[in-house]
């Protein structure tokens, strides 16, 4: 493998900023390519300039930050030439409005990165333990129920903690979101570390901006809702806010145990009260910036402008057909300024070709300004059009066959990359994706399914799709969510999704679904099948999905689902969605260690029924049962895994301590995941709140999930 070329002489459109801290990352990469530098040290250092590993060996994902998601035409045909000539001819919109590639060579990581540089795009903190790209609603300055328009605030934060000395010592990640409203979907407030909403006040009969402040959420393994921090931070307090959360957080933030290291931990340990305490006293000792005030002057003075005069549309007019009104109708909303409006670029699975990149940014020159936004459900949003430019629009979208009217319908499904690239993907979230969006298009032309008869889809059920329980697609907040995970069956692991209903992102995200069942992975569809027909054939009068499952009940969807659950019943059990190859691969097994699987296979399976006891305790309000019953599913579990040691109940021996000594203490187990055993048990005779039992219930899912995966790996399966 030879190093990289330094090509810094090419490039005279970077700034000294970009240029320096591009060569230090080629030569931080040779070092390592030279066995200079630690793997370890390497894999941080590449990780905070957006250079992540992939499934596949010798390849890489580089994820480029976008601020706000906001794009130019410029940057647009630049990110499609690089993914041309170093990817796989793909841009990816991710949930935070980034764009990713996949399978890049990281020897030429550096060139891209200056390529990216000098069209102002950069890498650096795209991942890794830093403040990750900051978020905002894409309506931010168009839309009519904003209470005023949160893009200088939102571009401020970003590029002021952008490489921010305080910023550099988090245990995790840290995300920061700025949203316009309190009702719609588009900020997700309550599930980030900071959260922003949009918020006046009466001030000496002046009206004042500012923002209602949320800390310490976060979905992943176990979801927090994140906590009122403050109904009101003035609008110029928002920076050093942020700061000296960033100090407390360094500071008091786990370091060493990575699975607890999330600021949602840290709030939920202190409690709101202390953590205000702490910042309200780091607040209280940070020195005077002019940075600050800088940005945001800058901030501010950047205004978008449209291209054209506004304009009406006439819907009656010669050559408007029954297609245009259905993408009118589903991926065209009227902004707050009269005359003009914004587009929804449906994309599937979140994903571009570069000819498709190009003819956006070639759009943008001919419609609108630089006003692009990706969106956190992974589409693009075009603003300013000038409604009579409307139907020529259409057309050229469909041209690059971007006009499908799937925005905000059921087929608009977000999906995380699984098994397709990640290496922590269990379940092909995009094979699922992908099998459902052809299905939902099919039922959009037909009328029938999901199809509304009128040329679109059904919009009122949403779909996201994680391949494992960390939730990058957000599967929490969806109506119908799943998550990746697998099971071992007569020798062979079938790949299977567990059912998540009742989230909603509505309310900045104010509530997240429950599990109610896993099913194999090639029956999704039929459960979202089921699902809406019980939905279409139950609901009361203008009930959502969400309100009529929760009338409902768990008891009564888990019943209705019951008959996709079995698993090993049909060979298609063990295949993925779109994968023609069998998920696992097959290793012989002794007769001795085979009765002891069989034992570990039956207690594993009571360990499920336990946690689905403890969730119908949940829903009945019944914390202190949810909790108890949680924690005996936990303890059947570790049982389970140590029948394969040759411990007998009989034995009475001590669960926990045997568990540490056989699984924990050889590193078999997730240490993180096994942390939440010792937590329950050290719990277990104290009163608990409700949200601690909702905790609980999640940590118990997640500790059997893991021991489904070490019962796998014991009977030589493992998943591709």
């Amino acid at each position: 493998m030879s190093p990289p070329t330094n090509n810094q002489l090419s490039w005279p459109d970077l700034s000294e900023q970009a240029r320096e801290e591009i060569d230090i990352f080629e030569t931080e990469l040779n070092r390592f390519l030279d066995g200079q530098m630690p793997e370890k040290v390497f894999l941080e250092f590449r990780l905070r300039h957006g250079v992540y590993g992939q499934r596949q060996d010798g390849t890489q994902m580089l994820r480029i930050k976008i601020p706000l998601g906001m794009l130019t035409a410029s940057q647009c045909e630049v990110l499609a030439d690089l993914s041309e000539e170093y990817a796989d001819s793909i841009s990816h919109i991710t949930t935070r409005q980034d764009v990713q590639y996949h399978f890049v060579d990281i020897l030429d990581t550096p060139n891209i990165m200056r390529r990216l540089a000098s069209t102002g795009i950069t890498t650096k903190e795209a991942c890794g333990n830093t403040v990750r790209n900051v978020t905002c609603c894409p309506d931010a300055g168009v839309c009519a129920d904003e209470v005023f328009d949160v893009t200088p605030h939102a571009q401020a934060m970003a590029y002021f903690l952008l490489r921010h000395p305080d910023a550099q010592n988090f245990g995790r990640k840290f995300k920061i979101s700025f949203s316009g409203c309190a009702q719609h979907h588009c900020g997700l407030a309550r599930i980030h570390d900071i959260g922003a909403i949009a918020a006046t006040r009466e001030v000496d009969g002046e009206t004042a901006e500012g923002f209602a402040v949320y800390v310490g959420g976060g979905l992943g393994a176990v979801p927090h809702q994140a906590q009122l921090y403050s109904d009101f931070v003035p609008a110029d307090e928002m920076l050093p806010l942020a700061q000296a959360i960033s100090r407390v957080f360094a500071r008091l933030g786990e370091k060493n145990k990575r699975a607890r290291a999330r600021m949602k931990f840290l709030v939920a340990n202190l409690g709101i009260d202390e953590f205000r305490k702490n910042i309200e006293e780091e607040l209280a000792r940070l020195p005077e910036d002019s940075l600050r005030e800088q940005i945001m002057t800058e901030a501010h003075s950047q205004k978008e402008e449209p291209l054209k005069p506004p304009s009406e549309l006439d819907l009656g007019a010669p050559g408007i057909d029954g297609n245009f009104r259905a993408w009118h109708r589903h991926n065209v909303r009227a902004q707050a300024q009269e005359g003009y409006s914004m587009v929804t670029v449906s994309l599937a699975l979140g994903d571009l070709t570069a000819n498709q990149l190009r003819g956006v940014g070639t759009i943008s020159r001919k419609y609108i300004k630089d006003t692009i936004r990706a969106t956190v459900p992974q589409n693009l949003l075009l603003r300013w059009i000038s409604n009579e430019d409307l139907p020529a629009l259409y057309k050229d979208l469909e041209d690059l066959r971007l006009a499908a009217p799937l925005a905000d319908s059921v087929a608009d499904i977000t999906a995380c990359p699984g098994t397709d690239s990640c290496k922590l993907g269990i379940a092909s979230s995009r094979g699922l994706a992908g099998v459902l969006h052809r299905q939902f298009t099919a039922d959009a032309v037909s009328g029938e399914g999901m199809g509304d008869g009128d040329g679109g889809l059904r919009d009122d059920i949403t779909i996201k799709i994680s391949g494992c329980f960390n939730s990058c697609a957000q599967h929490h907040i969806a109506n119908i969510g799943f998550f990746g995970t697998s099971k071992r069956k007569s020798g062979r692991v079938a790949p299977l999704f567990q059912v998540i209903l009742g989230g909603t992102a509505e309310n900045n995200a104010d509530s997240y679904g429950l599990m109610v069942g896993k099913v194999p992975a090639h029956r999704a569809p039929e459960v979202i099948q089921k699902l809406t027909a019980i939905y279409d054939s139950e609901k009361e009068g203008s009930e959502s999905f969400r309100d009529c499952m929760e009338r409902l009940g768990k008891a009564r969807i888990h019943e209705e689902l019951e008959e996709f659950s079995e698993v090993g019943e049909n060979e298609a059990d063990f295949f993925d969605n779109r994968q023609p190859w069998e998920y696992i691969k097959e290793v012989g097994q002794g007769e001795c260690a085979g009765e002891m699987v069989d034992q570990a296979e039956f207690m594993l399976d009571d360990a499920e029924r336990l946690i689905f006891e403890a969730s119908l305790h949940l829903e009945a309000e019944k914390t202190r049962d949810a909790a108890k019953v949680s924690f005996e599913g936990m303890v059947k579990a570790a049982d389970g895994l140590l029948s394969t040691r040759g411990l007998l109940l009989s034995d009475n021996y001590d669960t926990q301590a045997e568990f540490q000594k056989h699984f924990i203490d050889t590193g078999e187990f997730h240490i993180g995941v096994a942390e939440y055993f010792a937590k329950a048990r050290g719990e277990e005779d104290e009163d608990v709140t409700p949200e601690r039992s909702r905790q609980r219930v999640e940590e118990s899912n997640l500790f059997i999930e893991e021991a489904h995966v070490i019962y796998s790996r014991m009977a030589g399966s493992q998943v591709k």
